[in-house]
């Protein structure tokens, strides 16, 4: 059977800590600390908070003002001094020395969690915005993804100060007519600039997010969705420094190609901030002849993820010489011309190979070949597969592509304008492989900030939406980088940690919560300038 009561322990400080216990038969199952007192009455007003936590809404008797034993410091064993005799007490009970007086706990604020959320808003410059409301809608979505409604029951729950819900719906009005997304990016870019430094390097890649609605308009359209769904959706293309801090944040209609949309984005990035002279990396499914013609011609260098139809004719000399044996790592380079007529340019081609991605591409490709031949048998259902072709009318396996297949296992390609002179191929490849940190920023903006799915409907209330979430994923990404450990495992820890307002007559007072060795570390390294 499980009980539940008070316990006072003396700290390494000396202080006394007062904690509700949970216990079922001799185990501990819980325990709930209220805080640490340092005076008799910090400790009366602990233990005030602590019986009524621990009878919430109990009625008392009203026997008029009476008087109260008090708590007293000296009877909780201070193990951090020499042990002394008790002193012996010639009265009866215990010394009477005031009355504690009618108190009430009436918040319990993550005074700690608020502090270093809204330090983090105002230290990557958003302050300039002076949108209370915005604010409030930012930082709430850190602590809770939900609704805009809803965003003043999450602050209510830490006891954090909001605005009304009718001044966080006007923000948003104000969010898109203010143009805040771009006052947001410019804010980016300094502070990255002044903290870090803004490296020569930008990733970008593209993501997409559903509605819950059947109606297409011009901007929620059923496209290609990196979900498998078919509801109706938009594309979000983002750029990011190679730590996954966010710089740029777009949104495009739901059926643009991938390949189309990178050009707008790495555009805009270059009016708002007025660079140039910076590398965009991107992955395959942005590659494009096109695509690479204009970010040349506005002054970037690209290094882009190659397709690998073509690598059969840019190692033709290798595998005349050597076959398809490669040594693990091993990197080879070659020259193409991308375009077609005048428009050709010679791009510099670098290709790698490894013993890992050989073992996986082998494993897919026996599925495939697996799965082919059941549909050749008719074991399987005709559908489309990689390595299946159809002679006359009747479905073969197409072992000219297995074998086209096995003999570039183990190759990945990439694609730069960036001369070797300036570039070695291992500093391209290490360069590309920084984007992952794209990947993880998207992961962030659909899980811990759940920018997904998307209810509004109007364009204009979209667009705020995803201003309110490109904020929450810088702060978050800053959060993250700083403590290095999750979004999700910070706020859980800092939301943990409670304060008690109390109220005793017309005075309020803030008791803080007691803290681990770990807590007090981590909130020191979000503190710091």
């Amino acid at each position: 059977m499980g009980s539940r009561f008070i316990r006072k322990v003396r700290t390494a400080s000396g202080a006394v800590a007062v904690q509700i216990v949970d216990q079922s038969g001799r185990a501990t199952t819980s325990v709930e600390h209220l805080g640490s007192a340092n005076t008799d009455a910090e400790l009366a007003l602990l233990l005030q908070t602590a019986k009524q936590r621990l009878h919430p809404g109990q009625l008392a008797f009203d026997f008029g003002d009476l008087e109260q034993e008090p708590a007293a410091l000296e009877e909780v064993s201070d193990w951090t001094k020499n042990a002394e005799l008790p002193v012996e007490n010639t009265g009866r009970g215990r010394p009477k020395t005031g009355t504690v007086g009618a108190a009430k706990v009436v918040a319990s604020p993550a005074v700690e969690l608020w502090e270093i959320l809204t330090a983090a808003y105002a230290r990557l410059g958003f302050e300039v915005l002076a949108d209370e409301g915005f604010r409030a809608m930012v930082l709430a979505r850190l602590i809770e993804p939900t609704s805009k409604a809803d965003a003043i029951r999450v602050l209510d729950d830490i006891a954090a100060p909001h605005p009304s819900l009718r001044t966080l719906f006007r923000s948003l009005h104000r969010c898109h007519d203010l143009d805040y997304k771009d006052a947001l990016a410019k804010a980016m870019v300094a502070y990255r600039t002044q903290s870090v430094g803004l490296g020569a390097m930008i990733m970008y890649d593209v993501t997409t997010l559903h509605f819950e609605s059947k109606d297409e308009d011009d901007l929620r359209k059923v496209g290609m969705s990196k979900e498998r769904r078919v509801d109706p959706q938009i594309q979000v293309g983002l750029l990011v420094d190679p730590a996954g801090f966010p710089l740029e944040m777009h949104m495009l209609a739901g059926n643009k190609a991938e390949t189309t949309t990178i050009v707008p984005v790495v555009q805009a990035f270059q009016q708002r901030h007025g660079i140039t002279d910076m590398v965009v990396v991107a992955d395959a499914g942005m590659l494009s002849a096109a695509n690479l013609t204009a970010l040349e011609d506005a002054g970037f260098k690209f290094i882009v993820g190659s397709r690998m139809a073509k690598a059969p004719y840019d190692l033709q000399e290798h595998f005349d010489t050597k076959g398809n044996r490669f040594a693990n790592g091993q990197i080879l380079e070659s020259k193409r011309v991308m375009g077609t007529g005048a428009k050709g340019r010679e791009r510099r081609v670098i290709y790698q190979w490894s013993a890992k991605r050989f073992v996986r591409d082998n494993r897919n490709i026996n599925l495939m070949e697996r799965r082919a031949m059941d549909i050749a048998e008719g074991t399987s259902q005709m559908r489309k597969a990689r390595f299946v072709k159809t002679t006359g009318n009747k479905p073969v396996v197409d072992e000219g592509r297995i074998e086209r297949a096995r003999m570039l296992a183990g190759l990945k390609g990439y694609v730069t304008n960036i001369e070797q002179s300036v570039m070695k191929g291992q500093q391209v490849l290490d360069s590309y492989h920084d984007l992952w940190q794209v990947e993880a920023s998207f992961r962030m903006t659909k899980s811990d900030l759940s920018a997904r799915p998307v209810f509004h409907r109007d364009e204009d209330a979209i667009d705020a939406h995803l201003t309110v979430v490109f904020a929450a994923l810088a702060i978050g990404r800053h959060l993250q980088e700083r403590a290095g450990m999750s979004l999700k495992r910070i706020i859980t820890e800092l939301k943990s940690i409670r304060s008690a307002k109390i109220q005793v007559k017309d005075d309020y007072v803030i008791i803080p919560a007691e803290v681990s060795d770990e807590v007090r570390a981590l909130l020191a390294t979000l503190k710091r300038d």
